[in-house]
């Protein structure tokens, strides 16, 4: 249909809306097109991001590289990705720059692949934090045009969202055997995928009918945006830690192996995708700030099932249930915080989506503090508390003004 991207827009959305949006999401084909296309091209995009610690121990064992060069370069990848984006959204705001989305991605797939090749340590660092760089062009502008495909859709949101879900998760199945046979080199592998999303995100921005130079219009509110902040980032701390920390915690407190503590990890992740999923789906029945709130309240006997659960294979339906918990709120809260800054819908993409993230990440390490002093079962005890900062935030949420 030729008119259907044909927009309104209202004081409450991001960008220009599609009339499909008032229809249910099953109803909406090209919506679906859209967001399907979308989640892809983030997975793509997020795979590179989830590689990078999936290969630093590779240069590590192969380059002979030492554990302080090993931070550097996951450092690298992290500040090209965290500090840009919001400087990054608030240009994708100003101007028509939906083509950094695909422009992002492939920078982001050639700069890790390239990575793997190149002999020199600061040829590699350039690379990775080139990488993460390409990371940061594509979240502002891929989380605004997905909005637009998405209308008021919690649900369709949440497509987008999970897909970074799935890429990280990809990053250390695809990257381990490769990276076993073929040792650092394999990074070119990986290349191709970043090309090709590229080519279609360009190919879809030039098919896609010309409703972007529609005006933004609603009352930008910063309060209960930088609020919302404030959750991502204490999400991401509990997130990361758990990532970091899941798998000794089933070698060196439960006692198992590393086949064991490896399926413990894939559960967690593999719930993280579900509970995305999940979360747009509630939101759209009980609203966006309930949704959030009830994230972290299901977090609390999750993450302390996992804690206290003794044995090998019980506590994986912890991990799961944990992972679930943990990002139910995710794509709620990149909608939301579009909701709170509308005539900013990349500027609030790039911080969601980017920086809270990553500050989560980078406040990962401290968590290593504690690891020293009381192991891993130390760490997760302070995971199961993190949900409760999480819930005093969330009771000064307030639903967007429509």
């Amino acid at each position: 249909m030729e008119k259907e991207l044909m927009v309104t827009e209202t004081s409450s959305r991001a960008d220009s809306a599609n009339p499909e949006a008032t229809l249910p999401l099953s109803e909406q084909p090209s919506a679906w097109r859209r967001m399907r296309l979308w989640g892809a091209a983030h997975a793509v995009d997020d795979l590179y991001q989830g590689l990078v610690p999936a290969c630093v121990p590779y240069f590590v064992l192969d380059r002979h590289y030492s554990y302080m060069a090993a931070g550097g370069l996951t450092l690298a990848a992290t500040l090209g990705s965290s500090i840009p984006q919001p400087f990054i959204g608030v240009a994708v705001d100003r101007y028509r720059l939906d083509w950094l989305a695909g422009a992002g991605v492939t920078l982001a797939g050639i700069g890790l692949g390239l990575s793997g090749l190149m002999g020199s340590y600061v040829a590699v660092w350039l690379l990775l934090c080139a990488s993460g760089l390409g990371v940061a062009m594509f979240h502002p502008a891929a989380g605004k045009s997905a909005r637009v495909a998405a209308g008021e859709s919690a649900t369709a949101m949440s497509i987008f969202a999970a897909g970074g879900s799935v890429g990280f998760f990809l990053a250390p199945v695809l990257a381990t055997p490769a990276l076993i046979a073929m040792g650092t080199g394999a990074t070119a592998l990986f290349i191709p995928p970043a090309v090709l999303m590229g080519f279609l995100l360009y190919r879809n921005r030039l098919q896609r009918p010309a409703a972007r130079s529609v005006s933004h219009n609603g009352r930008d509110r910063w309060v209960p945006f930088l609020l919302l902040t404030c959750i991502e980032t204490v999400r991401s701390v509990a997130f990361f830690g758990a990532i970091t920390f899941i798998e000794l915690f089933w070698i060196r407190h439960l006692g198992a192996g590393k086949s064991l503590a490896g399926a413990a990890l894939a559960c967690f992740l593999v719930g993280g995708v579900a509970g995305t999923l999940l979360g747009g789906r509630i939101a759209d029945r009980v609203g966006m700030v309930r949704t959030v709130q009830l994230g972290a309240i299901a977090a609390i006997p999750a993450l302390v099932g996992l804690r206290l659960t003794p044995g090998g294979y019980p506590p994986l339906l912890f991990a799961m249930l944990a992972g679930i918990a943990l990002n139910i709120p995710f794509a709620v809260l990149v909608k939301l915080g579009q909701d709170y800054l509308p005539t900013r819908p990349g500027t609030a993409a790039g911080v969601t989506l980017g920086l809270a993230v990553s500050i989560g990440g980078l406040l990962a390490p401290v968590l290593g503090v504690a690891a020293e002093t009381w192991g891993p079962q130390g760490v997760f005890t302070i995971i199961c508390l993190i949900p409760l900062v999480a819930l005093a935030l969330g009771v000064f949420l307030t639903e967007p003004q429509r």
